[in-house]
């Protein structure tokens, strides 16, 4: 635990022990000291007044006097020199340091009264305070001690020597007195009679100075009249410059707020296209378009309706084509296999019933391939040749047995009939 200490700006606190052999010195402030452990003391700052006095000091001429000063010193605040004082009277009494400081000072007044005269000490009473300080600020300064003034107070002797130096000086300064009222005086008719011819001369000056002076007055009149008349022209030409500035600032604000204003109508009449063309949209464009939609709908619907009619139409062409390509296939496959049965038979009647069986069957084959020109009222063959429609017919009854052949499975050439017929026709042919 401990305390915190202040001090005032006339004390100086010194704070020592406690960790480590450091000492803490504040002026005018506080700091903090530990119970037990921290030693705290004081210094004063005050500023200190001593009165040294030397009796009977024999001078540098062997005349004993008497000299009593006043001296005002105080403690140094600087952290150095406030050490040095620390050191010399930490713990004193302020009764004590000045006895010391005194007799530092009477010291050192003693040795400088042996090295001058009386009438040195006499008469210069102010060099001889300042030789005693500047002889003792050095050892009362390694004290941390400062002298803020010392002042010669008193000089006196018991052998009425400077009453002595007073007589004469006395009687010099009567002497004197009087030769320097004489020379005053003469010195003051010579004076007066300088001053009325110093007086005239200045007064000739004044007035050729006065009429200098009115001269060049009247010449900065004139001057300034023709400096004043110049910038009138000018502030004059200047304003109607500026006003044909103005003016023409005027005119372009004008200008620029009739482009403004156009901007403004081309922009209103921008927003009214726009409305309009919206309005347009609106009204005509959109319900145009509304009506094509609606149309292209109803012929994409037509469309699309003939196409899937189309196709249902195919689609049920194809199914009955291919009922009627079944229904065919089965017919020929029963063709066939009776065919097929009849052939059979027609290998167990032998080669006279095969050939009474294709003579049934060809008026029917022959109805069958002239059911188509039936319906023809005419036939006519252009051909100019004879022998080239013989040889069409010829080709026709030679491709016959080929087609009963695959029709019937009968080979007609492997009959002796048609084979003596065709061998006839051959024949005729050639």
């Amino acid at each position: 635990m401990g305390n915190c200490h202040t001090v005032g700006p006339n004390e100086a606190l010194v704070v020592s022990g406690g960790c480590g052999d450091t000492k803490t010195y504040v002026v005018g402030g506080w700091s903090w000291a530990w119970w037990l452990i921290s030693d705290i003391q004081r210094i004063t700052l005050e500023i200190m007044t001593l009165q040294p006095k030397c009796e009977d000091v024999e001078t540098a001429e062997g005349v004993a006097i008497t000299v009593t000063g006043v001296a005002q010193v105080k403690v140094m605040t600087d952290t150095e020199l406030l050490g040095y004082a620390c050191e010399q009277f930490l713990g004193k009494t302020v009764a004590e340091i000045k006895s010391v400081i005194l007799q530092t000072l009477e010291g050192h007044l003693r040795s400088i009264l042996g090295t001058l005269t009386v009438e040195q000490i006499y008469q210069d009473r102010d060099r001889f305070a300042t030789l005693v300080r500047e002889v003792a600020s050095p050892d009362v300064g390694r004290m941390g001690i400062e002298i803020l003034s010392f002042t010669i107070k008193d000089v006196y002797d018991k052998v009425e020597y400077l009453s002595s130096l007073g007589k004469t000086q006395t009687a010099a300064v009567q002497r004197d007195a009087d030769i320097g009222v004489a020379e005053a005086e003469r010195d003051a008719g010579i004076k007066e009679a300088d001053c009325k011819r110093e007086m005239m001369d200045i007064k000739f000056l004044a007035d050729t100075k006065m009429a200098d002076s009115k001269r060049e007055l009247e010449m900065q009149k004139a001057s300034f009249n023709q400096e004043v008349n110049t910038k009138k022209a000018e502030a004059e030409l200047a304003y109607v410059l500026q006003a044909a500035k103005e003016q023409q600032k005027i005119r372009l604000e004008e200008i620029e707020i009739e482009v403004v204003q156009r901007k403004k109508q081309i922009t209103i009449e921008e927003k009214e296209i726009v409305r309009m063309d919206k309005e347009l949209i609106a009204t005509v464009k959109r319900p145009a378009e509304a009506e094509a939609y609606k149309i292209e709908q109803l012929a994409e619907g037509q469309k699309m309706k003939k196409v899937l009619t189309s196709q249902a139409e195919a689609e049920k062409i194809r199914l009955i084509g291919e009922a009627e390509a079944g229904s065919i296939e089965a017919v020929g496959k029963a063709e066939a296999e009776k065919m097929r049965l009849k052939a059979a038979a027609y290998l167990q009647y032998g080669e006279a019933a095969q050939t009474a069986l294709v003579l049934e069957a060809l008026p029917k084959i022959a109805a069958k391939v002239a059911a188509p020109l039936a319906r023809t009222n005419e036939i006519i063959i252009m051909s100019g040749d004879n022998s080239r429609m013989n040889g069409e017919v010829t080709r026709l009854l030679a491709e016959l047995p080929v087609t009963v052949n695959a029709l019937t499975g009968v080979d007609m050439m492997k009959m002796p009939f048609l084979q003596q017929l065709t061998g006839h026709q051959s024949q005729s042919a050639i």
